[in-house]
């Protein structure tokens, strides 16, 4: 088989120099793990639900630190996004998956980091023929260290306010997901960085 940007991008090495596909965990409809299906083949239209997480770290200042994915990535290239997100392994639990990538991606270990509910959501990447359909587990916490950011995953990362957020929101694009896992997490995100941060 011929290798794309998207085959490449669901296999992972095992340090044989062979290729073993990335897998996720399909879920029902209330969350509860009924199988595995390779990553690439879960996203084909018309998508099998499987289980994500999305976390959403912020500043001293109740700032949002978004990313800008890398233009490498083979699913929604070189759009802004929460500060991480993306799929456990099957067996591995959505905290500790969150808490790992967003050190894989950022060179950052989130302080306070607590759950903020699960959002269920079916969107379809025009761009790519991509689809999302996810059963994602929402994080919130704190980013108290320098970033060290993988060129590889990210291209670039800014801390915004609300009003700032909404001012890029209308100039640049997002992924398909954002505004669906930032308005489920808000309550979660109003008690951690009070009301005055506006969120």
């Amino acid at each position: 088989m011929p290798t794309t940007p998207a085959t490449a991008a669901s296999s992972a090495s095992n340090g044989t120099g062979t290729q073993e596909p990335i897998m996720l965990e399909l879920v029902d409809e209330s969350g509860n793990t009924i199988g595995t299906a390779e990553k690439l083949s879960a996203h084909q239209a018309p998508g099998q639900l499987h289980r994500a997480f999305s976390v959403f770290l912020f500043d001293e200042q109740g700032r949002l630190l978004i990313q800008q994915r890398a233009l490498g990535k083979y699913h929604s290239p070189g759009v802004w996004s929460n500060t991480c997100c993306g799929h456990p392994y099957p067996g591995e639990s959505p905290f500790a998956a969150a808490a790992r990538r967003t050190h894989e991606e950022l060179g950052l270990s989130p302080s306070l980091m607590a759950e903020a509910g699960t959002v269920r959501y079916n969107h379809p990447d025009p761009d790519s023929g991509l689809v999302e359909q996810e059963y994602n587990h929402l994080f919130v916490g704190l980013a108290q260290a320098r970033l060290r950011p993988d060129p590889d995953e990210v291209g670039d990362t800014a801390f915004v306010t609300p009003q700032e957020l909404a001012k890029l929101h209308a100039e640049a694009p997002f992924s398909a997901w954002f505004m669906t896992v930032l308005d489920a997490a808000r309550p979660a995100i109003r008690e951690l960085t009070g009301e005055g941060a506006g969120w």
